[in-house]
């Protein structure tokens, strides 16, 4: 019994080692991913006024991508922001009064209500107008349109993908013995086949948890440098023996 345990430990030690040494020699597939995309999305029933952005363009963070019309929220804005100053205008002319005795201070406690009300309506429409352009969460480039101007959308319903390929990620399965010798090896080197250059790449995470059947695991990891070439969704090889990819 013990030398079966031995023998078999034996024989995990020499397969991890195997697996480790091959590493560079093997088909290993990776495939170019960015660290940030989203889909944006409409928060009001609006129409579309303008779509600033083409597909493949480039845009930077803060910049306006989508314009909504808004002329309807523009307008109820105006309308409670003359509310509110008649309720100011209230309020304050019932504060003097009440010095004199004119009036009790259930009538001032009520005009003050009726300026925090106003307020509070003034508050919400300007929310509402905010929300008439979206602004790009951070740089990149513009993706698939999922609307068209001049289109009515609803409340969610998607309307431009966004991609930040400021950095591009590697994705790639290991054996989990493997990811060990990655984490070591720290730098390697990958051919995208797109592109038919090498790049050198840098170990970042392995995945959260292994497949127990196949004792594999994802591995991430980002490529040193920017180049203006790669774009996401490219793929090719990997090379741990950095003399491979040469």
């Amino acid at each position: 019994m013990l030398r079966q345990t031995i023998a078999a430990i034996c024989g995990m030690l020499i397969c991890s080692a195997a697996v480790a040494q091959n590493m560079g020699a093997a088909d290993i597939r990776a495939q170019l991913v960015p660290q940030r995309f989203t889909t944006l999305s409409a928060e009001l029933g609006v129409k579309i006024a303008h779509i600033h952005v083409r597909e493949g363009e480039r845009f930077k963070a803060g910049q306006a991508l989508v314009s909504f019309d808004c002329s309807l929220q523009e307008a109820q804005l105006e309308k409670a922001k003359a509310q509110v100053f008649a309720a100011q205008s209230t309020f304050e002319g019932n504060q003097r009064l009440v010095k004199f005795n004119a009036i009790g201070d259930v009538e001032l406690r009520n005009s003050e209500a009726e300026l925090l009300k106003a307020r509070a309506d003034q508050s919400y429409l300007q929310a509402t107008v905010n929300k008439c352009e979206i602004a790009a969460p951070y740089g990149g480039r513009a993706g698939e349109w999922r609307a068209r101007e001049q289109q009515f959308v609803q409340p969610g319903q998607p309307i431009l993908e966004i991609v930040d390929d400021s950095q591009l990620e590697l994705e790639f399965i290991l054996p989990t013995v493997a990811v060990v010798n990655m984490r070591a090896a720290a730098k390697f080197r990958v051919l995208i086949e797109d592109s038919k250059k090498s790049y050198s790449a840098r170990f970042v995470r392995a995945g959260a948890k292994a497949d127990p059947v196949s004792q594999t695991t994802k591995v991430i990891a980002v490529l040193e440098g920017y180049h203006p070439e790669l774009m996401a969704g490219m793929s090719g090889r990997i090379f741990i023996n950095q003399a491979e990819a040469k």
